[in-house]
């Protein structure tokens, strides 16, 4: 079941219902039946924008975000379509250092709510470093659908590896 990687950590029996759903074709209706139609955040600014409208709502008080953008670089090689990272850097005698939040610029074209998903997760690193409990309640907390939503992005990511184009 090569084709299912982005499953490999889910039940025998959901992968085997995904691979049967993708064998026979439907997978596709399914995933476009729950999420028809892709967002329209194209650029940088716009994603900045929408991030912050969501870290303001949820994480007001947290460490401030200097920078906010799709990124071409990022791939599935890394096995992440989102990235936060925390960069220092030296001016003069102090160390300022930022977060930044970079999001796969193959984000740009599915639904919004696969994209709240991944940008609620980056953010949720502002607090919790770590993949722990504590990171997925905050996650939820941004987005009570989180897990459904990350299970259909990898539906998603298993059907563009299989050649399938969806949106």
């Amino acid at each position: 079941m090569n084709t299912l990687k982005y499953l490999a950590g889910y039940q025998e029996p959901i992968q085997a219902q995904v691979s049967e759903l993708l064998a026979n074709g439907k997978l596709k209706p399914v995933l476009l039946n729950r999420h028809p139609d892709i967002h329209q955040i194209r650029t940088d600014k716009a994603l900045y924008d929408y991030t912050m409208e969501i870290k303001n709502r949820y994480l007001r008080k947290s460490q401030p975000v200097s920078k906010i953008l799709f990124d071409d670089k990022i791939s599935l090689t890394h096995q992440a379509l989102g990235l936060h990272s925390f960069v220092s850097r030296a001016q003069g005698r102090k160390t300022k250092a930022k977060n930044e939040i970079r999001i796969s610029s193959r984000l740009k074209r599915v639904p919004e709510p696969l994209l709240r998903m991944v940008v609620v997760h980056e953010l949720a690193h502002l607090k919790e470093k770590d993949h722990n409990k504590a990171f997925y309640q905050l996650c939820c907390h941004m987005e009570a659908d989180y897990h459904q939503l990350e299970f259909d992005l990898r539906l998603l990511l298993t059907l563009l590896e299989s050649g399938v184009k969806v949106y």
